[in-house]
């Protein structure tokens, strides 16, 4: 990753985060798009320019507006002069049962979680072509296995699944898709898991414990870095649990 551009999509906090760190560690500059955590990205920026300077820059943007997507690629190649690479990381999730659905739920988890990944890898093909780079979709093993009551969520992620697939023979033979689908790694912050509910998932989990968000980074860095001969791969990154539910 030395001296590579990487673009990556809610990369302020959590597994985003942990995805900054690895990447940056490893010789990255890093365009790291945010929407609402101003805060937090500051203090990364802040953080992984103190370790190497003006190699972290900072983009808001609502990813639910598609007209402004290719503005995130046009600032990484203003600021940077290229792009290696294409994170998809940014994602909405809460619970959409049959019967409360309504079209702005679908707009927001839809357009954030496949929408906006396919119109960015669009905007970023004619320079990922010629830096002949990459392109890592963060997915989720419910996208296989739905999770109850998250029927929009478990569609967008499919969809996501599928286009990964799909991107990885339109944009072959320059360019690699591939994408990470996570297991039990950080809960929501809203909640949503009771503490009784997470251990009902750890249990269920092959090697019994939950995962930590550098083991998605991790992921990410190989499909990235050291993964030349791969493209098009879903990688479960979940302690087994694709294959015990």
């Amino acid at each position: 990753m030395h001296e590579k551009v990487v673009l990556i999509t809610g990369g302020a906090k959590r597994v985003g985060a942990a995805i900054c760190r690895r990447l940056h560690a490893a010789g990255a500059s890093l365009m790291l798009h945010y929407r609402k955590s101003a805060g937090e990205a500051r203090l990364l920026q802040a953080e992984l320019n103190h370790v190497r300077g003006n190699s972290v820059a900072l983009i808001q943007a609502d990813l639910l507006d598609v007209a402004k997507l290719p503005s995130l690629v046009e600032q990484t190649l203003a600021t940077f002069g290229r792009l290696d690479a294409l994170v998809n990381n940014a994602s909405s999730f809460f619970a959409t049962p049959v019967g409360e659905i309504t079209p702005q739920a679908w707009e927001d988890l839809v357009g954030t979680n496949l929408r906006a990944p396919l119109f960015l890898a669009q905007a970023a093909a004619p320079a990922l072509r010629q830096a002949k780079g990459a392109i890592v979709n963060i997915t989720d093993i419910h996208a296989e296995l739905p999770l109850k009551q998250y029927v929009a969520y478990t569609a967008a992620k499919a969809g996501l699944s599928g286009l990964t697939r799909s991107l990885a023979r339109e944009l072959a033979p320059d360019v690699r898709v591939n994408a990470v689908a996570p297991g039990p790694i950080l809960w929501p912050e809203d909640g949503q898991f009771d503490e009784l509910a997470r251990q009902r998932i750890v249990s269920h989990t092959p090697l019994r414990r939950e995962g930590t968000p550098d083991d998605i980074a991790r992921a990410v860095h190989f499909l990235l870095a050291d993964a030349p001969y791969v493209t098009g791969v879903v990688l479960a990154v979940d302690g087994g649990r694709h294959i015990a539910l």
